[in-house]
C-alpha cells in the first residue's frame, strides 16, 4: 500500500478514503444549489407560491439549475473533469445570480423581498459550494469518482 504524502497535523490516509469524503460534500452542496434553483423557477412560474410570477427570471434559473445538474452528473466523470465541473457550474451559477441581482437593482427583475432574500441566500450557497470545491481540491488532491 502506497503511503500519501501528510500535512502536517492530519492522519495520511488511503487516497481513496480521502477523496470520497470531498466529492459527496461537493455533490451535497450542488444539490442543494438546485433545490434552491428549482424553488426559484418553481415561484417564477407561478407553481409553488402565487404572486411572484416573473417568467423571464424563471427561465434564466431553468437554465442555470440545469448547468448546475451537468455538473452533478459531471462529478462522476475521472479527475482532474470532476473537480473542473462542479467549479465551473458553481461559478456559472454565480455569475447568473450576480446578473440577476443587477437586474433587480435597475429595476428590471422583480423586486421581491422573498426574491431578494432567496436570491441572497442561493449566492451564499454557491459561493460557500465553490470555495468547498476549491478548497477540497487542493488539500485531498482532485476528486475522484465515489
Amino acid at each position: 500500500m502506497k503511503t500519501v504524502a501528510s500535512i502536517p497535523g492530519r492522519v495520511p490516509q488511503p487516497r481513496g478514503q480521502q477523496r470520497f469524503g470531498s466529492t459527496r460534500t461537493i455533490r451535497g452542496f450542488l444539490l442543494l444549489q438546485i433545490v434552491i434553483f428549482l424553488s426559484l423557477v418553481s415561484i417564477h412560474f407561478g407553481l409553488l407560491i402565487g404572486g411572484y410570477g416573473h417568467r423571464a427570471a424563471g427561465t434564466v434559473e431553468s437554465v442555470i439549475a440545469a448547468v448546475l445538474v451537468a455538473g452533478l452528473v459531471l462529478t462522476w466523470t475521472p479527475p482532474p473533469w470532476s473537480r473542473r465541473s462542479a467549479t465551473a457550474a458553481q461559478s456559472f451559477g454565480i455569475l447568473g445570480v450576480l446578473v440577476g441581482l443587477f437586474t433587480i437593482a435597475l429595476g428590471i427583475g422583480p423586486r421581491t423581498t422573498l426574491d431578494l432574500a432567496l436570491n441572497g441566500a442561493l449566492l451564499l450557497t454557491l459561493i460557500a459550494g465553490l470555495v468547498i470545491t476549491l478548497r477540497r481540491s487542493v488539500v485531498a488532491g482532485p476528486m475522484a469518482p465515489a
